[in-house]
């Protein structure tokens, strides 16, 4: 079916497009979520149509690049927000952004997390699933054995261990993300034995909860450790998208009083699963950044 949005150009975005960013995702019954679009939009790259019917998009993603190649080119970037309004659903408006990214990063591997509504398209344009995350949420009430490992704040002499341990557990470059943490997060706190830093997480307002990620960690031992240190500092419901095959922490998490909330896909495109090692990565910073 032919869209009225066929002639428009796909355009850059900036920070100045944020509240239509949050508009279009209000208008697809998504939270507004303005203090992670402001991430996104300054540390990655927007694509957007305007809606020839008044101001504001039509449509929005954002892919946030990781690491360098000899090229010059990044080495894995991650697709998110992608977002079309209502009114403009169901034209190919989604495929046409998509092939658009598709054909920006030609010869990049990529990768999303998929809804169940997105995925059949994402499958359509190459993209094959390698993962899932399951977002869950709730008050958090500690119960059974405290964890025995202790946490502290990160403070500014840490950045660079933690981008090592950074870059060795997500398998790319992030240094342009997670230096933007200290100012992003409400609380970033670390763990520690004599070799150094062995994990790090961040909890972030995102309107009524504050979401844990990036969860990195050592083991399950060291990444309870650290979701309980975060939620200590928090009056308000914790929500976080773990990686299904961390089933103790999911079992442990939800015991203190987390509920599922979704299941996403994790999709890659043009390499068979993500870079990195998995047994160490918890939780993404947020879906929408991989």
């Amino acid at each position: 079916m032919p869209s009225p949005l066929d002639e428009f150009p796909i355009r850059r975005l900036t920070i100045g497009d944020l509240r239509f960013c949050a508009d279009l995702s209000e208008n697809r019954g998504w939270p507004r979520e303005e203090h992670k679009w402001g991430l996104l939009l300054t540390a990655g790259t927007g694509y957007g149509i305007d809606d020839p019917e008044g101001k504001g998009l039509a449509t929005a993603c954002v892919v946030t690049s990781y690491g360098d190649t000899p090229s010059g080119s990044p080495g894995l970037a991650a697709v998110g927000m992608v977002l079309v309004a209502e009114k403009y659903a169901r034209q190919g408006v989604g495929r046409r952004l998509m092939q658009h990214v598709l054909a920006a990063f030609a010869g990049t591997p990529l990768t999303l997390h998929a809804t169940p509504c997105g995925q059949p398209l994402y499958e359509q344009l190459g993209f094959i699933a390698s993962g899932r995350a399951e977002m869950v949420s709730g008050r958090f009430r500690p119960h059974g054995q405290a964890p025995k490992i202790a946490t502290r704040p990160a403070t500014a002499s840490d950045l660079q261990e933690i981008l090592r341990l950074d870059g060795d557990v997500f398998g790319e470059d992030r240094t342009r993300m997670i230096t933007r943490l200290p100012a992003f997060a409400d609380r970033f706190r670390v763990t520690e034995d004599a070799t150094g830093i062995t994990g790090y997480a961040a909890a972030w307002p995102n309107m009524a909860t504050d979401v844990v990620g990036p969860l990195i960690a050592r083991d399950t031992e060291t990444a309870k450790a650290l979701i309980a240190s975060l939620a200590a500092g928090s009056d308000r419901p914790l929500r976080t998208d773990i990686d299904v095959r961390h089933q103790e922490l999911l079992e442990w998490i939800k015991a203190a009083g987390a509920e599922t909330v979704a299941f996403n896909t994790v999709m890659t495109y043009g390499i068979p699963a993500l870079p990195g090692d998995w047994t160490r990565r918890f939780a993404p910073l947020t879906v929408a950044a991989g």
